[in-house]
């Protein structure tokens, strides 16, 4: 099992070639597809019911917390992805959020909260999809007021009460949220675009809007740290009404805060397990939090354990064969690839490409399950022997490298015209220190010119 595929059974079905056309295209730049998952992911199954079950209870109005543990190339990224794209198949919105020390500072959840907008995406529009969400939501407000009856002199009226009646639970932490909302309404309706759009950036936490559109809406200030919890409790109302099923919200890369300040470090492992604590108490009914994050950040004492709180509520059995994790726990754990399973992905992946080329045949025939294995050693060797953290650089050279110079040159045969070459330009800052020679273990070790 694997974040990718262990098997090519099933994965070379008729597919659309747009589809297939995005996955290729990811593959060869390096990058892990931003749709089309479920075309890989045969090695997930064990996770779906668990999943399914998790997504039922958000939709109900209930919330879910989900850490994700995994090294180096295991597919955290890939995982979340496909937890995404899942749940956008039964109307979830998703949010992918990066954290990073200057960039998404985890302890300023106001940033937190403008990513998560900047980022956040529907099964019908893509990033940013804010502004469209809160169209939906008042076309839906305009919708139940006709229903009740309302005329449509009365309209205008009839919509902002049941604004008023449907965020008054929200209006009690961040009476803003709402305020904001009417003023955006308004501004739309008096034809000011301009008006409208800024306002529709303050709600999204953007800073440095325009003091006159904040004027205008009746609003002042920008969002800060405490108001962010508002804002995203206004934020899941609102996808509710507009008939989404919840959101999942990913925080990628968790592990990063193990880099920064003591004393940043401190404040964002703290702001994660108050985030984690709202999750839990039900203040965010149609919330699906997911964090990443790679053992030595759950386990290390630069991580979660210097946090006893927060270790405790992510405390996971992991002493058990990994057959027996349990999918429903609040921490899951990817195993990383092996040698086998990465000859699985090739062989997913070769025929997933062969079904879009001339000569598909010719594809499964020069880059057979033999080769595939060749070439996932040679990358292994590439990285110091570690095949659990090849994938990424494994499926960029078979596509980029192997199967299209064999889609495209008649007379090409891997086997004799290509050896593998990975240059510094290849791989990623945590790939280059995999590659890189290992330290000598004396001083006999060392070549020195003399």
């Amino acid at each position: 099992m694997n974040g990718f595929g262990s098997s090519a059974s099933g994965a070379a079905a008729a597919v659309g070639a747009v589809r297939r056309r995005a996955v290729v295209d990811a593959l060869r730049r390096g990058a892990v597809p931003e749709s089309g998952l479920d075309l890989l992911a045969t090695g997930l199954g064990r996770f779906e019911q668990a999943i399914d079950e998790e997504l039922d209870t958000v939709a109900a109005g209930g919330s879910v917390f989900k850490a994700v543990r995994g090294e180096y190339g295991s597919g955290k990224t890939f995982f979340t992805r496909w937890l995404g794209e899942r749940a956008k198949r039964r109307t979830f919105a998703v949010a992918e959020v990066q954290v990073s020390e200057t960039e998404t500072p985890l302890h300023k959840l106001e940033t937190v909260y403008r990513r998560l907008t900047e980022r956040l995406s529907t099964a019908s529009f893509p990033p940013s999809a804010l502004r469209p969400v809160a169209d939906a939501w008042f076309y839906a407000l305009e919708e139940d007021a006709l229903a009740d009856g309302t005329g449509e002199k009365e309209l205008a009226q009839a919509v902002d009460r049941l604004l008023t009646a449907r965020l008054a639970e929200v209006s009690r932490h961040a009476p803003a949220f709402a305020t904001a909302l009417r003023g955006y309404k308004q501004s739309l309706d008096a034809g000011d675009e301009a008006t409208a759009a800024a306002v529709m950036a303050w709600l999204g936490g953007q800073p440095h809007v325009a003091a006159a559109a904040r004027r205008s809406a009746g609003v002042r200030g920008d969002l800060d740290h405490f108001g962010a919890f508002g804002f995203l409790q206004g934020l899941l109302t609102v996808l509710r009404d507009a008939g989404h099923g919840g959101l999942i919200l990913v925080l990628d890369e968790v592990e990063t805060l193990q880099r920064v300040r003591s004393d940043a470090r401190d404040k964002a492992l703290n702001a994660l397990r108050q985030l984690i604590d709202e999750v839990h108490s039900g203040r965010f009914p149609g919330l699906y939090l997911v964090i990443t994050g790679t053992p030595a950040f759950y386990d290390g004492q630069q991580g979660v354990q210097r946090l006893a709180p927060l270790a405790q509520r992510l405390a996971t059995d992991f002493t058990t064969d990994p057959r027996f994790d349990n999918p429903r726990a609040v921490q899951i754990r990817l195993p990383g690839f092996t040698e086998e399973s990465l000859v699985g992905l090739g062989s997913t992946i070769r025929d997933l490409y062969a079904e879009g080329c001339q000569s598909p045949d010719r594809i499964k025939r020069l880059a057979d399950d033999a080769y595939l294995t060749d070439l996932a050693r040679a990358v292994g060797g590439a990285l110091g022997g570690k095949v659990g953290v090849a994938p990424r650089l494994y499926l960029k050279k078979l596509v980029g490298d192997v199967l299209d110079r064999i889609d495209q040159f008649d007379d090409f045969d891997p086997r004799t015209h290509y050896k593998l070459t990975v240059a510094s330009g290849d791989l990623t800052a945590t790939e280059r220190n995999f590659a890189a020679p290992a330290p000598a273990a004396s001083a006999d070790d060392l070549d020195l010119d003399l």
